[in-house]
Parts: C-alpha cells; structure tokens; sequence
C-alpha cells in the first residue's frame, strides 16, 4: 500500500484508472460486431478477419491490411476553451478512417491513445464517448487503446489524442488502382465545416487578432463561434464505400482523394496520372460562412486559404462522366450532398482554381 500512495503523491492513480477502464466498457462494446472476440482483461484486442455467421458471414480471397494513424491537432485548445469533450472524438476517428476509404477499405477496427497530465475520469469518459460514437458512424469496432497519465506534462483539464484504425480491402478492388483519366468529373462531398484542419490559423485569427471568445455569438456563423469551431469532422465511409461497392464491374469511380491539409490543391494531385491536372471551377458549391470569415478577419489571401482549408468540400471522387449522375444519387442518400466541381484535363499534376 505504501507504494500505490507514494506513486498516488507523484501524480498517478492506479485506483482511478482502474476504475475509469470499468466505466467505458460499455462505450467499447457497443461498437463491437460479431468479428470481435472478447476476451476481458487481456492485453490486446482480438478480431476475427473471416467469420461465417449466418446473418453477417464475410469472407475474403485476397485481402489486402489497410491502417491509418492520425490525430485531432490544435482542435483541442477549442475544446478545452468550452469545456466540451464528446465531439473531439469523432474528429480522431474521421481523419483516419476518411483516409482509409481512399483506398477503397473496409474500415475493421480502432484504437485510440489518450495521454493527460492527471487522470480526470469525467472528461475521459466524454472523449471515449466520442470515439465510439465515430466508430458506429464508420461501422467499425473501438477495439481497445491506452490511457496514459504524464503528471507535468500537461495542464489540468488538457490532454492529447491519436488514433490508429485498421482496415481491408480485397486486392482487385482497391481504389484509384485503375487510374484517373482526362475527362473524368471531379465530384466534391460536402465538408461539415473546418474539419480538423488549420486550427492553429483558426485560433490566431479569432482569439487573437480578433479579441473573441468561443461564447460570442457570430451572426454569419448563425450561433456561436465555439459551436462552429467544435463541430465534427463528417464521416464519409457509408456513401464512398456504397458508391465503390455498388459498381463491381464497370469502371467508374477511377480516383478519390480526402480533402485535409493542403486543401483541394494539395492532395487531389495525389491521385492523378501522368500529364493530368485537375480544374475546379469557382463558385460550384456552397462555401460555408467560416471560411470567408477565417479569410476577412485574419486578412488570408485566396492562394492560401485554398492551401490550408478545405473550404467546404471533405472528399472528393473523380468518376466518369457517364455515370457522375450515378453515383451522386448514391451519394445523397447518406445525407450528403456532392457537386460537381471540375473536370480533369491535360497537364502536370496540379489543380487550378477559375
């Protein structure tokens, strides 16, 4: 005993993260499917690649691992502002299943890595709440992860986030395999908002340069300022994946892209061929009210803003243009709304906004 309380003294509560593991049990398993294999207590998390249950029989010939890592970034200083921990989750869950998709993968399953200066179970448990609630949006299982106290590394209330998801695709079926070719459509998802992108800018341009406060209410924003900059990161696997999946034969879909850091003009080229380049035109979607305000108040030229934003467009697919009709209609049953927002044409692998 005397041991846990001198380790208690220094800044960490075995008794605390015991309990906090208990409390978000139920947080995990209601994500899980009957590819996971419980086992409690262990020290890693099991999931079945094969199974032939009935009702949700999967099976694969040749399966290709797809993993993804990433984290919510500079997003969290918002949080800790407003005191609001159950979105920030979801953010960590979307940026690395959003890239997972790219591929064409079936998302299986997640693990988070939570790091804090002192362990405080009431925010921990919101942020696992957001985790999973991300997990059930993508269909995937929160398998497990580690929660880590660093006592002096952080300030009370603080903490960091990174995600690790696991997916698989059959090899015949990755995506943008086949190529992008000259005259396809570029289709654009609609972004919820900022993303987690581009935070650092955000932050200076709002709570420095311009003096305000995450409770001040915006008028362009429709509400408050901290509700716009919280707002969670959009989940594209349900319609990406149901428009790979529903043309298992024809070529249709030849490239997608997740529009993250670097923006339109940074990591559409990612997916192009050789002598490619792609064209969006201006003014093809609706660019939401936080971005021309980002742009206005922190004084950011257009070239920049395009480079560090996503500017209201979070994936993008670049489909045939016989059958772009198609699949948008797909695309908008999942309650997302797609554009058509340029062409590919002739070029050196870039992107030119007109």
């Amino acid at each position: 005993m005397a041991k846990k309380k001198a380790y208690e003294e220094a800044g960490v509560s075995i008794e605390k993260g015991d309990a906090f593991v208990e409390d978000i049990q139920r947080h995990l398993r209601r994500t899980f499917g009957p590819r996971v294999v419980e086992m409690p207590k262990g020290f890693a998390g099991l999931f079945r690649l094969d199974h032939d249950r009935k009702l949700f029989a999967r099976n694969y010939r040749d399966p290709v691992l797809v993993a993804c890592t990433d984290g919510v970034g500079t997003k969290l200083k918002v949080a800790f502002r407003m005191k609001k921990h159950d979105t920030v989750g979801i953010d960590l869950v979307a940026m690395s299943v959003n890239d997972l998709i790219v591929q064409g993968a079936e998302p299986l399953f997640f693990l988070d890595y939570l790091v804090t200066g002192k362990l405080e179970p009431e925010i921990m448990v919101q942020v696992v709440k957001g985790i999973a609630d991300g997990c059930a949006q993508a269909e995937c299982a929160l398998l497990g992860g580690e929660t880590a106290e660093h006592p002096g590394d952080y300030p009370d209330g603080e903490y960091d986030l990174a995600g690790f998801c696991v997916g698989v695709v059959e090899r015949n079926r990755i995506a943008s395999i086949r190529g992008t070719e000259v005259g396809d459509v570029v289709v654009g998802l609609a972004s919820s908002g900022l993303h987690s992108n581009g935070y650092s800018l955000v932050r200076k341009v709002f709570f420095e340069t311009a003096g305000m406060d995450v409770n001040d209410h915006v008028n362009e924003l429709g509400g408050t300022l901290g509700r716009e900059l919280l707002k969670p990161t959009r989940i594209y696997v349900r319609p990406v994946l149901s428009a790979l999946g529903y043309y298992r034969v024809k070529d249709v879909i030849h490239g997608v892209a997740h529009i993250t850091g670097g923006g339109l003009v940074g990591n559409i080229p990612r997916v192009l061929g050789d002598g490619q380049a792609v064209r969006i035109r201006k003014g093809s979607w609706p660019v939401p009210p936080i971005f021309p305000l980002v742009q206005k108040l922190g004084k950011v030229d257009e070239e920049e803003m395009v480079e560090v934003f996503n500017m209201g467009i979070g994936m993008v697919l670049i489909v045939s243009p016989y059958y772009a009709g198609a699949v948008m209609r797909r695309i908008r049953r999942f309650g997302v709304e797609p554009y058509v927002i340029g062409e590919v044409v002739r070029g050196k692998r870039d992107v030119t906004l007109r």
